[in-house]
């Protein structure tokens, strides 16, 4: 292997050069080629390669993929938040409004986190401070970010909780006060409570049971379409993405492997790990319906191989699957697919075949 520097922040920002860089109409994150690696005790794991899309305003765009395939560390980018150390951007650019926030510092940060962007984890437990009331919590980042005293952003954070369907008087009840369900929502309100133009939801229904989490994606929704945000959406549930995504990208050992509307995604399924995806659920309509999984792991970060990373695991695979890394190829203007099974003009997997 070649031998590594570990850079400083400094030194790394200067390698990640400044680009020309001016955003599309109504585009208000967009990820160029990201590539991250962890590195622990000199040894390189691979999490995110050569990742790139972009989110509009009022569009959710959903990460799909396994524990591990790099959706968590995409949206910590996004908000220039990778741990540091182990984690290292090793090229990319990621614009919030047009700015590259990992070009950013520590000051200017506090100010884009919040106010451009905001993030909503999965586990609200972490992420609330169990000392300070819920009103408080949500007070601090109005504060933070618009510069108002005391008494109104107090206000302020109790309309953000009525926004969430949470009575104003609860601003005064700490955490634990609040079931799971509410106390999603409450991150929600901190989320929302200075209008960040990119939302990042990472599983942010996991921990909560089925109907609770239908009415805090339906408020989502609802959100999305009144404050005319981009979102997020990181998830291995195929459900939300159909439910919520209007652009889905299918992830797979840091890569992105098919990326498509919900549309062409589900109902012209092209890549053989989308396909097991769908093929692992339930069938809703048939209950007796068996749970295929997808045999066998992905594969170890830090030992990638060198062709297609499924290979391993895939029905379909060939000599030249395990050589190089699949090209992304067009299925249609909206629709890509990286497998290099597709060279071959009549290549088609089960599914693409009886959904098309």
């Amino acid at each position: 292997g070649k031998s590594m520097k570990l850079f400083s922040r400094k030194a790394r920002q200067a390698a990640l050069e400044p680009e020309d860089y001016t955003p599309e109409e109504d585009t208000v994150l967009e990820v160029r080629n990201l590539t991250i690696e962890y590195v622990v005790d000199k040894v390189v794991s691979k999490a995110v390669s050569n990742v790139s899309f972009r989110v509009k305003r009022g569009q959710t765009v959903g990460i799909v993929g396994e524990t591990g395939a790099g959706k968590t560390t995409t949206a910590l980018a996004c908000m220039n938040q990778v741990p540091d150390p182990p984690g290292i951007i090793r090229e990319g650019h990621i614009y919030v409004c047009g700015e590259d926030i990992l070009l950013k510092s520590k000051r200017q940060l506090e100010q884009i986190r919040g106010r451009d962007i905001a993030m909503i984890f999965q586990d609200p437990m972490t992420s609330l401070n169990p000392l300070l009331t819920v009103g408080e919590q949500i007070a601090e980042s109005i504060r933070l970010h618009e510069h108002l005293g005391n008494r109104e952003a107090f206000e302020k954070a109790q309309d953000t909780l009525e926004i969430v369907g949470i009575p104003r008087g609860r601003a005064n009840d700490y955490p634990h006060q609040f079931s799971g369900g509410m106390k999603q929502r409450v991150m929600i309100a901190v989320a929302l409570s200075c209008n960040p133009h990119v939302l990042l939801c990472d599983e942010p229904t996991t921990a909560l049971d089925v109907t609770i989490q239908a009415q805090v994606l339906e408020l989502m929704k609802k959100l999305r379409e009144q404050y005319h945000s981009g979102m997020v959406m990181i998830t291995h549930d195929l459900g939300i993405v159909a439910n919520t995504c209007d652009e889905v990208l299918v992830m797979y050992a840091g890569r992105i492997i098919e990326r498509g509307t919900a549309r062409d995604i589900f109902d012209n399924t092209r890549h053989p790990y989308t396909e097991g995806l769908f093929n692992s659920l339930p069938n809703v309509r048939d209950r007796t319906a068996k749970l295929e999984p997808i045999p066998g792991l992905m594969p170890d970060p830090t030992r990638l191989p060198e062709g297609c990373a499924f290979a391993e695991r895939c029905k379909y695979a060939t000599d030249a699957c395990r050589k190089a890394v699949p090209a992304e190829q067009k299925i249609s203007e909206t629709h890509t697919v990286s497998c290099t099974r597709y060279e071959e003009s009549d290549f088609m997997i089960e599914r693409g075949k009886s959904h098309a």
